[in-house]
């Protein structure tokens, strides 16, 4: 089933499976600005990260004595959402537990994915829940929206370059893909914008830590069109383009987790970047996508 939002700036379309964004267009110009989906490159198009962002070591965690399997960013993207609440510019979608998800991750939890448009930008807004009366709740969450580049026709993939603000420095985190490798972690120059190429990403995402506030932006100096992500307070954001085998996309991910790093015991409780909630406590954190 696919639910459209708008308002006089712009149109987006998502889908139930995943409660994933579909497209983001503009309605002046016309632009489409969300990567439309290739499975010879990357079927997707903005999926959710939930339970967990990344890789777990050996697709396998332990909790409280029992081991569970689980692939890579979990299994909330490839699962049916209901539309809790809509507007003409507003959707929430909702996730509940369920004897399926408890299969391989024995926690009770409700999760909504709210959209809204304000002018020019599409809010993303991630509500976890835990309902449990006596059990704590651990997971990850994170966006992984890819954006097509180039925007318009007459320009190529290398025409744009990636830029922060603040421009100051960040840690990076490289990968031993697909784990992380935190006690190689560098420090970053992003206090420049950097140029796009294909061969930037032939080792996986580029993982840095976050700000109070991080804008990454995605832009040409032949083009006054650009798309940009804000976010606060996120512990991480992945920057990924598919590699050896390459497309015109660029993903900017907020996360709030990572993968496993090449340490990892397997513990669910020690993982790097876990979220904790206790019984009835909530969990809300959001990002903006602007586009121009």
């Amino acid at each position: 089933m696919t639910v459209k939002i708008e308002n006089s700036f712009l149109t987006a379309t998502f889908v139930n499976k995943g409660a994933e964004l579909q497209s983001l267009t503009d309605n002046h110009s016309g632009i489409e600005y969300i990567w439309q989906g290739d499975p010879k490159i990357w079927g997707r198009h903005a999926p959710v990260l939930f339970p967990f962002v990344g890789r777990l070591k050996d697709d396998q965690y332990t909790y409280q004595g029992k081991t569970y399997h689980m692939g890579q960013h979990g299994f909330a993207r490839d699962r049916d959402f209901v539309v809790e609440e809509q507007t003409p510019a507003s959707v929430t979608f909702r996730l509940d537990s369920d004897a399926e998800s408890k299969q391989n991750y024995p926690f009770d939890f409700i999760l909504r994915i709210q959209y809204s448009l304000e002018d020019s930008s599409l809010k993303v807004h991630y509500d976890v829940t835990n309902p449990s009366t006596n059990e704590p709740l651990y997971f990850s969450i994170g966006g992984h929206p890819g954006f097509r580049i180039p925007q318009t026709d007459d320009l190529t993939f290398e025409d744009y370059y990636l830029s922060f603000d603040p421009k100051k420095s960040r840690i990076r985190i490289p990968l031993d893909a697909p784990l992380t490798d935190y006690a190689h972690r560098t420090l970053a120059a992003t206090d420049t914008d950097i140029d796009l190429t294909h061969d930037l990403f032939d080792q996986d995402a580029i993982i840095y830590t976050g700000n109070a506030k991080d804008n990454f932006s995605l832009r040409s100096d032949k083009s006054e069109h650009f798309v940009q992500l804000t976010v606060k307070g996120e512990p991480f954001t992945g920057v990924w383009s598919p590699y050896p085998t390459t497309g015109n996309l660029v993903c900017i991910e907020p996360w709030w987790g990572i993968a496993d790093d090449v340490t990892a015991s397997g513990e669910l409780t020690e993982k790097r970047g876990i979220n904790k909630l206790d019984p009835g406590q909530d969990f809300k954190r959001s990002f903006r996508i602007t586009v121009g």
